[in-house]
């Protein structure tokens, strides 16, 4: 166990090696774990711990999250039931629908949990927002979450290459004395690296904040603002990705996630340092006061509700990938699209 000391503010972080997979076997050995959703959390989560060797099962509607999950391995009546029935059998029930699906399904999860079970999350959102999804467990069971920090798909590809993603876990409800070390152990089974604790409430009010700002919807924007003031300018479309997108990829960002910003700062030329120190104190005041709206939405409830609205009206996903197919049709990614084969590593 590590313990950072940040400006005088303590944080422990839980390593793999404070909780060998023996270890979490141990913990987890007379319990089943039901996982319930093969988006791509669940299908991460779930190949990892059965790769590792616990007792998991998926509980799915029968369709293309059932057949993709058959052409995984995964075996009807063995490992694989509808989602009640797989609710039942559990003793640890991952509950990781969508937001949305979460909603509708929760009558029928909730009639299906027994006296102390764990009911566990990867998102705060539906204990958090309960006024509006209605999720409110029963008093006798464990409410647990563990939060990758990153994508179903990246749990999954950093357990292929003997990796772990870091994680952050919560404990909602105690019920029976038991909740943090089966939340532990769970976390490190589905393929986490390290830990970090938190809340529910702090989970759901960072995680929003960041998707909609520098993790997906800040940047999109900004890469956008960036490549059209070039193109405008007479920048030809391969110039602008490339000096907007390409060389933050493949070049800096990387060394941003080695050493820390800093350190990508030292590496480049002496003029590209100044200009980045004189005009991001610039971009700080345009941003702060707009991620802060954001942040103060997202605690009201008002993106949970917005979310939650739009999520659920039946034409969403249609709407969904019309959006989606704007994004995609951009010139910026049209750009990319031909430009990425090009890579060394592709050719």
């Amino acid at each position: 166990m590590k313990e950072l000391n940040i400006n005088g503010i303590r944080e422990q972080i839980i390593e793999r090696s404070d909780f060998p997979i023996e270890k979490c076997k141990n913990i987890l050995e007379r319990k089943c774990t039901a996982i319930l959703g093969y988006g791509p959390q669940g299908r991460g989560q779930g190949l990892n711990m059965r790769d590792q060797g616990f007792n998991v099962i998926l509980g799915l509607r029968k369709g293309n999250s059932w057949d993709n999950a058959l052409d995984d391995g995964w075996v009807e009546g063995d490992n694989l039931f509808e989602i009640e029935e797989a609710a039942n059998r559990g003793n640890i029930i991952q509950f990781l629908l969508s937001d949305a699906g979460q909603i509708e399904a929760w009558p029928r999860i909730k009639n299906n949990l027994s006296d102390g079970d764990t009911l566990y999350f990867s998102h705060g959102f539906g204990i958090i927002f309960n006024k509006d999804t209605k999720i409110i467990p029963p008093r006798n069971i464990n409410v647990v979450l563990v939060a990758p920090k990153g994508s179903g798909l990246t749990v999954r590809n950093h357990f292929l290459e003997g990796r772990g993603i870091n994680s952050s876990y919560a404990i909602y409800q105690d019920y029976d004395g038991n909740a943090k070390d089966l939340t532990i152990a769970t976390a490190f089974a589905i393929g986490s690296g390290h830990l970090f604790e938190t809340t529910f409430e702090k989970e759901v009010h960072s995680d929003l904040t960041g998707e909609r700002c520098v993790l997906m919807g800040l940047i999109q924007g900004a890469f956008l603002a960036q490549y059209e003031v070039l193109r405008e300018n007479g920048h030809s479309p391969s110039e602008a990705y490339n000096e907007t997108i390409e060389e933050g990829l493949q070049s800096l960002y990387p060394l941003v996630s080695e050493k820390g910003m800093d350190w990508m700062y030292s590496n480049c030329s002496t003029t590209a340092q100044r200009g980045a120190l004189d005009w991001a104190p610039k971009f700080k005041k345009v941003l702060k006061p707009v991620i802060n709206d954001c942040y103060q939405k997202v605690i009201s409830g008002e993106e949970a509700r917005r979310a939650i609205s739009s999520n659920s009206k039946p034409d969403y996903r249609d709407k969904l990938n019309r959006e989606l197919e704007e994004i995609n049709n951009q010139e910026m990614w049209l750009a990319g699209k031909q430009l990425r084969p090009l890579r060394p590593e592709n050719l």
